[in-house]
């Protein structure tokens, strides 16, 4: 892992939207080390911030669109997301509704089964798109905040 994390350093801004688009997918990374080191490497906080922004919300909005299609079995077996897990989670985007559920898609673990859930329940589209990029966003720009001042 930390080869492919030396490679997407490598690929600057390029490497950051990789990163960050196999973080917010179900595929298991996490894009922090990459934004982290590529920022101590010298490239720009905001450039980093714009293009991790761009790779989670891809990332998440891929989550979406194969919940959209809404076959549970293609979810648990190609996203690894458990039907108990989809299920609470459409449990709780019931309540919640796409804005609050799409913000939350930055949280680990268990941003990847909202995302799924809100394509699986036909959430808006725009919302989502909307809410998941403000979650994205919040989310790196703290963590850009937290590296600039070490």
């Amino acid at each position: 892992m930390d080869a492919f994390v030396d490679i997407l350093i490598q690929y600057g801004y390029w490497g950051m939207f990789v990163a960050a688009f196999l973080a917010a997918s179900v595929f298991p990374f996490s894009s922090e080390a990459v934004m982290v080191g590529l920022q101590v490497a010298g490239l720009s906080p905001l450039p980093l911030l714009l293009w991790g922004t761009a790779g989670n919300v891809a990332g998440s909005m891929f989550n979406y669109s194969i919940g959209r299609l809404g076959r549970i079995e293609w979810i648990e077996k190609y996203l690894h997301v458990k039907k108990e897990k989809m299920e609470r989670a459409q449990h709780w985007m019931e309540r919640k509704g796409a804005w609050v559920g799409g913000f939350l898609c930055f949280v680990p673990v268990i941003g990847d089964a909202i995302s799924v859930a809100l394509g699986f329940m036909r959430a808006n589209w725009l919302i989502c798109l909307i809410s998941i990029t403000l979650g994205k966003l919040t989310r790196y720009a703290v963590l850009v905040y937290t590296v600039t001042l070490f």
